[in-house]
């Protein structure tokens, strides 16, 4: 990654500082560098993004991404969506797990998997998008499933690449 692939914006009123970073580094001591996604919602975009960023895991760089396996305010609560978010997470966690060759063609059909668009509903898909950069930077690296639990009766996953 070079200086010209880096396209700076204007500071963010958003805190870089999250809870998750907090429980794992409690001192806030190390720099933390907030990216932002892109406007298109295109996986692939997003999947390349984290290609780019690759070559920083070899410098030690943590990269992870804050989003949501699940995603659609009209499901939480709603016990009707269990089976929707189940079939959803099947689907998603087989695609983190599939071979890493395979991995970025089948993360970037994700809208046509079982129940996606019930999962995450049109212009809200931002929320599983960290997942394709993330996704994108494992390069080689297998993904697996690290949590995966019923959370207002939908169920929500978390994974890790490496």
């Amino acid at each position: 990654m070079t200086a010209e692939t880096i396209t700076p914006s204007a500071p963010t009123r958003m805190p870089t500082w999250f809870i998750p970073l907090l429980l794992i580094f409690p001192d806030a001591d190390i720099p933390v560098i907030q990216l932002s996604l892109l406007d298109t919602l295109d996986p692939v975009v997003h999947l390349d993004a984290g290609r780019a960023l690759a070559s920083l895991r070899e410098e030690g760089v943590l990269i992870i991404g804050s989003g949501m396996s699940f995603h659609n305010m009209r499901g939480y609560g709603d016990p009707r969506y269990a089976p929707i978010s189940d079939d959803f997470d099947r689907w998603l966690t087989a695609a983190v797990e599939a071979e890493p060759t395979r991995r970025a063609q089948v993360l970037a059909g994700w809208a046509d998997a079982p129940s996606a668009r019930l999962s995450h509903p049109p212009r809200v898909e931002e929320h599983l998008l960290p997942l394709m950069v993330v996704a994108g930077a494992a390069s080689d690296d297998r993904g697996r499933r690290v949590f995966s639990d019923r959370v207002l009766e939908t169920r929500l996953s978390a994974f890790c690449f490496g």
